[in-house]
């Protein structure tokens, strides 16, 4: 009698044990689900040209780029709402919908928006998830009877481009059904046994019950599951093995507590697997963002006298990865990338993973940025080894951005901000490197701003912008074949402008077109003066996709009588690969009436040298920063030959960019480059100056001039 009575209270106990333990772990997934939905909405926080396309109407767009949120994130639907709160778009059940749809969760959702707006309106950011940097709020709701977690964020703005009070721009809402895949997982991976929502809390004997509050503390429903019995499982078993073999009672007693720990072990392997799963990311297996804000809020806390470092990367080109090669190619280039992280940092450095192409680093115990620059360093370095995607060699960039704790502030959410305004300052001066906050980034957005204005202005001020012409020597003989114009500024107040400050602004506000234009027609004239050699011309992606773009390259040869032959146009790594459409009908027009096209700088971005046998060009451009380094211990002469021998198999030239020392010119000889440019031969001259290294008059004394600096 007493084994029996001490067997059913060790029944008891470890059924109430596993009760316990399930409503925990079940607390936590909801929780964490919450959370996670409002870090992954972040991803289209800054989304100007979001709201641009969304005045348009075009819904094509929209399509594009929201529907992707239902595969990617599991969202079951996402609407997109303009300054008067009606409905613009709606994605719905992995499909776009009419905007009508969402009529039926405007009941639950209008209480939220009308909360959120007035917290904008006043200048208040209290609506946030812990885990979110930018506003917004969260609620747990029934929609259509089905528990569901709905998240409203706005449309931030970031670059003044699309002007909007506080308080009346565009909102997304996202909503996550809890029933159905859900629920699914949750039976799978957390031994909830018949788990279900229901709204008045029925139950049959012996349910667990989980109750689900929104916002208010008002209850909505409840979830109900069968509750893991491992005590009753046994003591079932055990009772007619007591009833008929008392003097086997130590025995059973044993049996019970040996199937009772194997039960509680799979019970806890199951909860560490679900709580690992909460905190990581499932690809990569790093950390994910709600494991690393917990880490650098403590690590901020206990800041005592040394500092921490906090690194926001990005690749670049990633979604070209995506876009030619497929989301699997993605997928293995992110867990890739994510492997050699993990070996350049320390073992007490956080590495996560925060979504899309995004990673997040926290290094500890730092004195001074020196100690940081060497680790970004080797980051930056680490993605020009090719990446090895189902037999495509593919190169990409990387670009990080860096601040300190205290030095920039001791709040992780404006930390993180201002790591982000870092990682646009690397990126917008050229991608693949690193930079570190400082206060003056803070007055990049109003500097682009004022660019703007004065490169309109410039355009109508004859002389302030102007073209220099970089000659092109052959490799063997070290002779002119031709020139590359390059646009100068020079600012009356600020004097020289690089041309990588203005130009990504220009093709922003449309004025590209008409500068590539002003460009092509007076380099063609110039080049009429300098017979049997080639000029090169930049055109830019905006330009490629005009569908007049060639007959206008056309017309401007025939007006200036320059053959077509001795046009080259050259083009980035990035339009050469999105060689479909009007970029490549215009392409194809080109080289019809024998205009030469070129690759500029290839190998800065997504590149692949696979891809390179079927480009239609007829040169390739090795960026400089493949030739800074050559015939180093640590130079790409590897990589340049491959590219050598890859294109002259293509029939394609082959030029070198960057040539500054003897070295750097012999060996890229030696592979067999066809012509260098570079300043060991000469830097960019006005026009006026082109015509002197060309006379024959002044021939021997130009070489004589390039013999002495190489």
């Amino acid at each position: 009698m007493l084994a029996f009575v001490l067997l059913a209270w060790c029944a008891r106990q470890s059924d109430q044990i596993s009760f316990r333990r399930q409503e925990n772990v079940f607390a936590l997934i909801i929780s964490q689900l919450r959370q996670q939905i409002a870090g992954n909405q972040e991803s289209l926080t800054a989304w100007e040209m979001g709201v641009a396309e969304a005045r348009t109407n075009d819904m094509q767009w929209l399509t594009n780029n929201l529907g992707w949120m239902h595969s990617y994130f599991g969202f079951d639907s996402a609407y997109l709402l303009n300054p008067q709160d009606r409905p613009i778009y709606a994605f719905v059940n992995g499909a776009a919908a009419e905007p009508t749809a969402y009529k039926e969760i405007s009941k639950q959702i209008t209480p939220l928006i009308g909360a959120l707006r007035r917290d904008m309106r006043n200048g208040n950011s209290t609506l946030r998830e812990a885990s979110s940097r930018s506003p917004g709020v969260a609620d747990i709701t029934v929609i259509q009877g089905h528990p569901a977690i709905v998240s409203v964020k706005p449309v931030a703005l970031g670059f003044g481009k699309v002007n909007q009070a506080p308080g009346t721009g565009y909102l997304r809402v996202v909503v996550r059904f809890l029933d159905g895949s859900f629920i699914q997982q949750l039976t799978h991976e957390g031994l909830f046994v018949g788990l279900h929502f229901v709204r008045p809390p029925l139950r049959a004997q012996g349910d667990a019950t989980y109750p689900i509050y929104d916002n208010a503390g008002k209850p909505i429903g409840y979830f109900i599951w069968q509750p893991h019995r491992p005590g009753t499982a046994v003591l079932s078993h055990a009772m007619p093995v007591l009833a008929g073999l008392l003097a086997l009672a130590l025995l059973t007693v044993f049996a019970f507590l040996t199937i009772f720990r194997s039960r509680s072990l799979r019970l806890r392997a199951s909860e560490v697997r679900i709580h690992h799963l909460a905190f990581h990311d499932p690809l990569t297996d790093l950390p994910n963002r709600i494991f690393f804000n917990e880490r650098v809020d403590a690590a901020l806390s206990g800041l005592r006298g040394t500092s921490i470092a906090l690194l926001y990367l990005d690749l670049d080109r990633f979604k070209q990865v995506n876009d030619t090669l497929g989301h699997p190619a993605g997928d293995t280039l992110i867990k890739e990338f994510a492997a050699r992280l993990r070996t350049l940092v320390r073992d007490g450095d956080i590495v996560a993973r925060i979504g899309g192409d995004e990673f997040t680093i926290m290094v500890t115990n730092v004195t001074s940025r020196r100690d940081v620059e060497p680790l970004c360093a080797r980051i930056v370095d680490s993605v020009r080894t090719p990446f090895d995607l189902f037999g495509n060699r593919i190169f990409v960039g990387l670009s990080i951005g860096v601040t300190l704790a205290p030095q920039n502030g001791t709040d992780r959410i404006d930390l993180l901000r201002k790591a982000d305004i870092a990682l646009y300052s690397a990126k917008s001066t050229g991608r693949g490197r690193y930079a570190f906050f400082d206060k003056s980034m803070d007055d990049a957005l109003q500097l682009r701003r004022e660019i703007e204005v004065d490169l309109r202005a410039a355009l109508q001020v004859e002389g302030e912008i102007t073209l220099h012409y970089q000659p092109i020597y052959s490799a063997a003989g070290h002779i002119i074949t031709g020139f590359e114009a390059l646009l100068r500024w020079h600012h009356p107040s600020r004097g020289w402008i690089p041309p990588d400050v203005f130009i990504p602004i220009a093709e922003e506000t449309g004025l590209i077109e008409s500068i590539g234009e002003w460009v092509l027609q007076h380099a063609c004239t110039a080049a009429i003066n300098w017979p049997n050699r080639t000029i090169s011309v930049n055109a830019s992606g905006v330009e490629l996709a005009n569908p007049g773009y060639a007959a206008k390259v056309a017309a401007i040869l025939r007006a200036t009588g320059l053959p077509p032959q001795r046009l080259e146009i050259e083009i980035t790594e990035s339009a050469a690969n999105e060689q479909i459409g009007t970029a490549a009908d215009n392409l194809a027009s080109l080289r019809a009436i024998g205009v030469r096209i070129a690759i500029d700088d290839f190998g800065t971005g997504f590149s692949s040298l696979s891809r390179l046998q079927k480009l239609q060009v007829d040169r390739v451009k090795i960026d400089r920063s493949f030739v800074h380094g050559f015939g180093g211990q640590d130079s790409d002469e590897a990589i340049v030959r491959a590219i050598v021998d890859l294109a002259h198999t293509r029939g394609l030239q082959v030029t070198a960019e960057g040539v500054e020392t003897p070295l750097q010119r012999e060996g890229l000889t030696r592979i067999g480059c066809d012509d260098l440019q570079g300043f060991i031969f000469s830097k960019a001259r006005p026009a006026n100056e082109i015509t002197g290294i060309l006379n024959p008059a002044d021939a021997s004394s130009a070489d004589c001039n390039v013999l002495r600096a190489v």
